[in-house]
């Protein structure tokens, strides 16, 4: 008999699995502080961001670690180098700076007032406030823009150094975002000649009949729509390609009771908000609608019911020629385009993991992955079902199954992080929460951290977490559900960074289980698949009238290649999992195919990357840079 062909097997505890190729984060070590009060902190920041600008001046770079601490890191989003860093200690500094023929491409660092909250302050880092700083909102002048930064700065034997920096761009200088004061007029008056009203402008830029679009985005989840709304604020003209029936459907089309687990504070999209009525935890349908009218709303191109069935990438021209198939209405248009530009934005995972499993074929009930499940309806007849996985999905069906009647199994076949979903709005809830900062300070305050501290400062806030769970906890563990506190115990963030699950918000399902309402299965291989159920390598029998795989997806790069085809995927590199310096690999970075990128991830990240990546897109276009620059 065959056994289950799920990866990563359960030889790996899942707290420690990584994706295929990453690198495992690395804690990051804490320095040893002098908390001397009270301090001015105006003086203190002033007097570090004067040393700052003077040592990336000078010619060696020397007094770079003047103005570091040894155990320091210099997070930087496209200011330093057109990519993503995480540098570690003034020696690492150093060599990305002397790699570049320019220097440092930051001219200087300047304190933002702009408000309260930017203001210098003392502040504390971590759940247990270990770390006592001075936290100042920086403005950054580039060679090529403006940015943004925030540093805490700690005393450390008298000196005040920088422990963090994190320095990001947001705008390119004589290409900024056609927002604000920067935004249309959206009214001809005078002596014009044009007979096109808005609505006729609009569906002439949506049809790209007489022009190309620069970048074609397949795929219009949150990935997709915040990719074209930041290209669009750029000038950069796009197009989105969808194969639903409306925009939305690929959140409509999930299961009937899915919400989204993150809290409505985390996940708004750039430029529109959610209205202060909107619900804490979304339901999906209703996000559905809410992408559907992102896209009226900010005038983005977008093409429903259209499918990509052909593509080629010509490396001298630097352009693609993409076959498209439309429907519209009952036939069908086949439409070639050009774009100079690919984003692949159909989710940060990749093709549905779905085993192979000896037997398969021969059962007589129903048999399909979690991705297909669109809710259970109530039964009048008792029926049996064994669901594969027990991350958010395997939970959430076995919860929605087992209350329309079914009698449910869920099959646990390694460890499982579960927090409680108020739990984790509460920790939450200082940076993104009813009266919390506005979102564009809290991003800067949350992307700031480089992960090695995250990690290290998670680690306290887990135990917390876990006290705070405590009894749910104790009675999974009574119940036979092996349950892990992600990787070196730092909870679910770096669970998630690390292998893109492996955890379980808990919405109620968690009860059940305990209450012995859904039984837990642990430990053991699926062996087989014979006719009436599921039998495992102890040689024990399930029977079952339905069988749920909810075992995951794979990399993006295997979307890549169906999509896009074995050339391509080839020349891509990995997506997900984290680089050597902490950063992860491959999403809204080069991909390693000119032309080509990856987009993904939750809403709160969407937001935040899709700037990242339509710099990089419009520096790209404006020949700031080259595509092998560093």
């Amino acid at each position: 008999m065959g056994s289950i062909a799920i990866e990563p097997s359960t030889a790996v505890p899942s707290s420690e699995r990584v994706e295929p190729g990453s690198f495992p984060l690395i804690s990051a070590k804490l320095p040893t502080v002098d908390d001397s009060s009270p301090v001015d902190v105006d003086d203190v920041a002033a007097k570090w961001v004067e040393a700052f600008n003077k040592s990336i001046g000078s010619a060696d770079l020397s007094a770079i670690s003047e103005v570091f601490l040894d155990e320091s890191y210099w997070r930087d989003q496209l200011c330093l180098s057109w990519d993503m860093h995480t540098l570690h200690g003034p020696q690492k500094i150093v060599e990305l700076l002397k790699k570049s023929e320019k220097g440092c491409r930051i001219k200087s660092l300047a304190l933002d007032k702009s408000s309260h909250i930017r203001s210098p302050k003392t502040a504390k880092l971590g759940i247990e406030a270990k770390i006592p700083n001075v936290q100042a909102f920086l403005t950054v002048k580039t060679d090529v823009g403006n940015g943004q930064g925030l540093v805490r700065l700690v005393n450390q034997d008298g000196q005040w150094k920088a422990f963090i920096l994190f320095t990001f761009l947001k705008e390119l200088t004589g290409f900024e975002e056609i927002s604000g004061r920067k935004r249309p007029l959206g009214a001809e008056h005078g002596g014009h000649t044009s007979k096109q009203n808005w609505l006729d402008k609009r569906k002439t830029e949506e049809s790209f009949e007489s022009e190309e679009p620069t970048v074609l985005i397949v795929g219009a989840g949150q990935a997709g729509l915040c990719s074209a709304a930041r290209l669009k604020m750029l000038g950069i003209k796009s197009l989105i390609v969808d194969r639903e029936e409306r925009i939305g459907d690929n959140w409509r089309s999930r299961y009937h009771r899915l919400c989204l687990h993150d809290a409505v504070w985390f996940d708004h999209l750039p430029y529109l908000s959610f209205p202060e009525t909107w619900p804490i935890f979304t339901p999906k349908d209703k996000l559905g609608d809410w992408f559907e009218s992102y896209v009226k709303l900010l005038d983005l191109n977008a093409w429903v019911r259209t499918t990509l069935v052909k593509s080629s990438w010509d490396d001298a021209s630097g352009n693609w020629t993409v076959s498209l198939e439309r429907k519209i209405g009952d036939s069908i248009e086949t439409r070639v385009v050009h774009p100079k530009h690919v984003i692949l934005a159909t989710g940060h995972s990749g093709e549905a993991n779905f085993p192979i499993i000896n037997g398969m074929s021969s059962f007589k009930g129903k048999l399909f992955h979690s991705s297909k499940f669109l809710g259970a309806t109530p039964i009048e007849e008792k029926k049996r079902a064994v669901i594969v996985g027990c991350c958010n999905s395997g939970h959430d069906i076995a919860q929605d199954l087992y209350e329309n009647g079914y009698d449910v199994t869920m099959v646990q076949r390694s460890t499982t992080l579960v927090l409680n979903s108020e739990t984790n709005l509460m920790h939450m809830s200082e940076l993104y929460g009813e009266g919390s900062p506005q979102t564009a300070d809290a991003d800067v305050i949350n992307w700031s951290t480089p992960l090695p501290v995250v990690k290290t400062l998670n680690i306290d806030m887990t135990k917390i977490q876990e006290k705070e769970d405590s009894a749910t906890l104790r009675g999974l563990e009574k119940a036979g559900f092996k349950l892990d506190s992600g990787p070196d115990k730092s909870g679910l963030w770096i669970k998630y960074l690390q292998r893109g699950g492996g955890y379980y918000i808990d919405v109620g399902c968690s009860q059940l289980i305990i209450d012995g309402k859904i039984k837990v299965k642990q430990g053991c291989e699926i062996s087989e698949i014979v006719p009436d159920g599921v039998v495992f390598s102890d040689g024990q029998k399930l029977e079952a009238d339905e069988i749920i795989f909810a075992t995951g997806y794979q990399n993006m790069r295997t979307q890549a290649r169906t999509i896009f085809g074995d050339e391509l995927a080839e020349r891509v590199k990995d997506v997900w999992g984290l680089d050597e310096e902490g950063e992860l690999r491959t999403m809204w970075r080069k991909s390693g195919h000119p032309g080509f990128w990856f987009m993904g991830g939750n809403l709160a990240m969407c937001r935040w990357f899709s700037r990242t990546l339509a710099l990089q897109i419009k520096g790209l276009e404006e020949g700031l840079y080259k595509y092998d620059e560093l």
